[in-house]
């Protein structure tokens, strides 16, 4: 929007987002936002579809897992037919999560994963997966044009504090000036990628010729324990760091 002149829409039906967060933008001639949810069709004319919708964090997705799931089959059906329609190209923002707990490591995008079908995140994990089946269906089927990244942790401004992720869960304990909670045994790892910069991974897959998976993330591996001294140290060095018990399914390592 800033530096090309694009005209963009936005539809969001505000389950985990705000309205706040794209305050500036209202107002602007080439902005038009819709509160709209993609498990019920949209009918807009565009050339290029982001669809990024689906809750990633655990506490939002297990919170409806039907409708996390609906949200990634029929939303994602949704987005296809619209895209088939229009002639646009389509991007899905998949997710790491559908390597499930790897066996790999780090993990390229020729490897299937590790998943359990059946398990409290398999809503997220399976949802994503099939909506992957989808894209490429439809690709190989009607010749639509596609991109799909897998995103890996991601963190930046305006995250819900609420969120339920680790950055923000671990930033909101110590500015409340409470114990921050490490999930057993706290040597799981995760690898974080700043959101501008996975911004700019995003547009690059959509205007390149690479249909993808490709992995987008931050090489760059942290266990749970450092990232919690990490936060301690830069926020408040009083609070203890506590260990509970783990979620099921909990993947022990993350990188791309």
């Amino acid at each position: 929007m800033e530096n090309e002149k694009n005209e963009v829409i936005v539809a969001d039906n505000y389950f985990t987002g705000c309205k706040d967060n794209l305050r500036k933008w209202i107002g602007h001639p080439r902005f038009e936002l819709i509160r709209h949810d993609v498990t019920e069709p949209l009918l807009v004319e565009v050339d290029q579809i982001y669809h990024l919708a689906c809750p990633a964090s655990p506490i939002f997705y297990k919170y409806n897992p039907v409708k996390t799931i609906k949200t990634n089959v029929i939303g994602t059906l949704n987005m296809l037919g619209l895209a088939k329609r229009v002639g646009a190209r389509i991007l899905l923002t998949s997710t790491s999560e559908v390597y499930g707990d790897p066996l790999v490591h780090p993990q390229p995008e020729s490897y299937w994963g590790n998943v359990n079908p059946i398990g409290v995140r398999s809503c997220y994990d399976e949802g994503k997966r099939v909506a992957e089946t989808l894209m490429f269906d439809y690709h190989r089927q009607h010749g639509i044009e596609i991109r799909i990244a897998r995103i890996f942790n991601t963190y930046g401004p305006r995250m819900n504090i609420d969120d339920g992720r680790v950055v923000s869960n671990f930033i909101a304990q110590a500015l409340r000036g409470e114990p921050l909670t490490v999930q057993k045994p706290g040597t799981q790892t995760r690898s974080f990628c700043y959101v501008s910069d996975m911004v700019d991974g995003l547009i690059r897959l959509m205007e390149g010729e690479n249909t993808g998976p490709i992995n987008i993330g931050n090489p760059g591996e942290f266990t749970m324990t450092e990232l919690a001294e990490t936060v301690k140290e830069l926020i408040n060095p009083g609070v203890e760091i506590n260990m509970v018990e783990n979620t099921p399914d909990d993947p022990r390592q993350r990188k791309p």
